[in-house]
C-alpha cells in the first residue's frame, strides 16, 4: 500500500550534506512506489512559537507565516522524515523552530505514524547524533500513535558535497525503500 512520504531538509545551506541524504531517502522512497514530496526549510519563513496555547482549540497557530502550510503538510502525511545537521551535538535551529511551531498538530487528527530522522556533521562517532535524536524523540513523545521508526547517521562530512560515496547515503536509500 502506498504511503504519503514528507521529506523536511532543514539545513538552510544550498546543496548540505543532509539534503543529500534526504534526496537518497526519497529515491528509496519513491522506488518503492510511496508518493514522496520534500520541501526545504531553505527560504522560508519561521517566526518562534509564542507560547500562547491557542493553537490547542483552534488547531492552527496565530501566526501566519510558512509554518502554518508545513504544519498542515506534515498532519496529513503518513510518513514524516526530517534531515539536519547537526550543530552543536544537536538539531538544527530552524528544525528545532519547526518541531515548536508544530504544535497544533497535539490536537489535530493526524496521519502520521513513523518518522524517520537523517542527521550529518563534520564530527565523526555514534555518540554525535544521539541529542539531536532524543530532542526528536521529546516531539514524537507528544504523539501517541507515532513513533521514531529508523535514523540514519553521516559522520565526517563537512564541506559541501563531502558525503558523496558515504555509506550513509545506501543506508538512506534502503531506508526509503522498506516504507
Amino acid at each position: 500500500m502506498s504511503k504519503n512520504v514528507l521529506v523536511i531538509s532543514t539545513s538552510l545551506r544550498s546543496g548540505s550534506n543532509s539534503e543529500a541524504l534526504a534526496d537518497s531517502f526519497l529515491a528509496g522512497a519513491k522506488a518503492a512506489g510511496n508518493h514522496v514530496e520534500k520541501v526545504t526549510l531553505k527560504g522560508k519563513t519561521l517566526a518562534f512559537c509564542k507560547g500562547c496555547m491557542v493553537c490547542q482549540n483552534t488547531r492552527q497557530c496565530v501566526i501566519q507565516d510558512d509554518a502554518v502550510a508545513l504544519t498542515e503538510k506534515m498532519c496529513r502525511a503518513d510518513v514524516i522524515v526530517f534531515a539536519t545537521p547537526i550543530y552543536y551535538y544537536s538539531m538544527s535551529g530552524q528544525m528545532k523552530t519547526l518541531l515548536d511551531r508544530a504544535n497544533a498538530l497535539f490536537a489535530s487528527n493526524y496521519a502520521f505514524r513513523d518518522i524517520y530522522m537523517l542527521t550529518t556533521a563534520a564530527e565523526d562517532g555514534d555518540a554525535v547524533p544521539e541529542k539531536a535524536v532524543e530532542g526528536l524523540k521529546g516531539w514524537i513523545d507528544c504523539f501517541e500513535r507515532a513513533e521514531l521508526a529508523g535514523t540514519v547517521f553521516a559522520g565526517g562530512v563537512n564541506d559541501i558535497g563531502e558525503i558523496e560515496g558515504h555509506p550513509a547515503l545506501q543506508k538512506a536509500y534502503d531506508m526509503g525503500a522498506t516504507i
